[in-house]
């Protein structure tokens, strides 16, 4: 195992003990999860309705010339509406051809902050805007590292800020004849993600 798999090996396993730490998290604040669907329990409902900020005291504690930045931010909704079902799209039609496991959007775009009650109407819809705009760029950029990947798995001569999860597979690059021996064999290189339920 070299060095780089050594990382990534640690890497994974730091991220599998965050995400049970973030569900432990989640059972102190007192609420499960059943089916996708959160639950609180009803002393924690109760709780939360008497939290909620009236809407009208919001927009005046956040100020109006904030409020009116909204239409701004949400414009871009709809460049991410025809994105989204390209990329959706593109994947449906292409990764069965390259023998690519689809990357399952419901595993990035996640959008359930709007059920909780302590958040009021304008709150709830940015963060249903926040959920979906994030997620959607995160299930874009799996399914552009692993078309990446099949296409021109070689690794930059400086490496990018935040490689994403495919990178690792790459080429070294400048190996010109490890490029022509293992290109074929990096392109299938996708056990990792069957493995796991995604292929």
């Amino acid at each position: 195992m070299s060095k780089i798999d050594d990382i990534i090996a640690r890497m994974e396993a730091l991220e599998k003990e965050l995400a049970e730490e973030f569900e432990h998290v989640g059972t102190e604040v007192r609420y499960t999860i059943e089916r996708k669907k959160v639950h609180f329990t009803k002393e924690m409902q109760q709780q939360h309705k008497l939290l909620v900020t009236r809407w009208s005291s919001y927009i005046y504690e956040n100020g109006i010339l904030k409020m009116l930045t909204m239409p701004v931010i949400w414009g871009a909704v709809i460049p991410a509406f025809i994105m989204d079902i390209t990329v959706t799209f593109y994947q449906f039609v292409s990764f069965p051809i390259y023998g690519i496991p689809k990357v399952r959007r419901g595993d990035y775009i996640v959008i359930d902050r709007h059920a909780l009650s302590y958040l009021n109407w304008i709150e709830k819809l940015s963060c249903v805007y926040c959920g979906y705009f994030n997620g959607l760029l995160a299930f874009v950029r799996e399914v552009a590292a692993r078309t990446e990947q099949y296409w021109c798995p070689i690794r930059h001569a400086r490496t990018p800020k935040a490689p994403h999860t495919r990178y690792h597979t790459f080429l070294e690059y400048g190996d010109a004849e490890g490029y022509h021996q293992r290109l074929e064999t990096v392109r299938r290189q996708f056990d990792d993600l069957r493995g796991r339920g995604q292929g």
